[in-house]
């Protein structure tokens, strides 16, 4: 007979998920002290949201007390296309070519939870998308999916780091995994050398202050730093060079998911139409994307330094 254990892991493949694992829904107590240490040196920037309550992005049962395993998934993102070099676009990161990641995520993640109910009328559970305050990548190592990079993102052998990573905890007592894969970046500074702005301060550290990513996204600043603005290369709205000179992303992979088949204009999108865009023309644009996160504001910011970079 197929342990629930195992027809849950089943029924994640089935339903897309590219990787699973389980483990037991308890404090990250070394994750925990390395979080705190990472928001006592400022890292996080302009993103005070990760100051507030910090014990429960590393105790899962102060999110959903009924915790008792916590179902970790990875879904493959990365799909074969490639950012036009040219002065009148800007380019945007893999992430949020195509459907926004948190719609396809949940959407998925609610089947998964429906059909744990389904055949255990006892489960309830809450899914988590890297909105809710879960470390999931730390997740992700525990569940032996793949490894943290010195670049901060999960690789894994098999897709490389284009993953997006998922939880449901459930109230259920299951079969845990107990194999942890190695790290296997070994000697490789690829990543730290080729961050423009030295972001990666350290091996496995990101100060986002610095960070392409951070700044063109999350930062709501009404200026780009000049440490930033004069090292863009390129990017409008995010940054994939970490990722994109990581030799484990040799074995990238298209993804089955045509939501995450770029938008047209998500690739590389024209400097001059984003400095155009209204209010309601940017809400229509953007609706379901992950590129609204910037705000139109934001996105309007980064083409301007574009333009004048250029």
């Amino acid at each position: 007979m197929v342990s629930l254990t195992e027809q849950i892991k089943q029924k994640a493949l089935e339903i897309g998920f590219h990787k699973v694992g389980i483990v037991r829904a308890e404090p990250l107590c070394e994750e925990g002290e390395r979080l705190k240490e990472w928001l006592a040196n400022d890292y996080h920037g302009e993103m005070r949201w990760m100051e507030r309550e910090p014990e429960k992005r590393y105790d899962p049962r102060l999110i959903f007390p009924e915790a008792r395993s916590m179902v970790v998934v990875a879904l493959n993102y990365f799909t074969p296309h490639e950012h036009e070099e040219t002065d009148a676009k800007g380019k945007v990161s893999r992430y949020a070519w195509g459907d926004d990641y948190h719609d396809v995520l949940k959407e998925k993640l609610r089947e998964l939870l429906a059909f744990i109910k389904s055949i255990e009328e006892t489960a309830d559970g809450k899914i988590c998308v890297d909105t809710a305050p879960v470390m999931d990548k730390a997740w992700a190592v525990r569940a032996g999916l793949g490894w943290i990079g010195k670049h901060s993102n999960v690789i894994t052998k098999e897709y490389g780091s284009w993953i997006f990573i998922g939880e449901v905890l459930l109230n259920l007592e299951l079969d845990y995994e107990s194999k942890i894969i190695n790290d296997y970046c070994g000697t490789c500074t690829m990543c730290l050398d080729a961050c423009p702005t030295g972001a990666i301060v350290a091996p496995y550290i990101v100060d986002s202050n610095r960070c392409l990513s951070y700044a063109t996204i999350e930062s709501r600043a009404p200026d780009l730093p000049s440490e930033t603005s004069e090292n863009l290369n390129g990017w409008l709205y995010g940054c994939d060079i970490c990722q994109d000179v990581c030799p484990w992303n040799r074995f990238e992979k298209p993804t089955e998911e045509a939501r995450f088949e770029p938008r047209a204009g998500n690739v590389s999108a024209d400097l001059e139409e984003i400095l155009a865009l209204s209010p309601e023309e940017y809400a229509a644009r953007f609706r379901r994307s992950a590129m609204k996160r910037a705000k139109l504001g934001g996105l309007q910011r980064n083409a301007r330094a574009l333009k004048v970079k250029r």
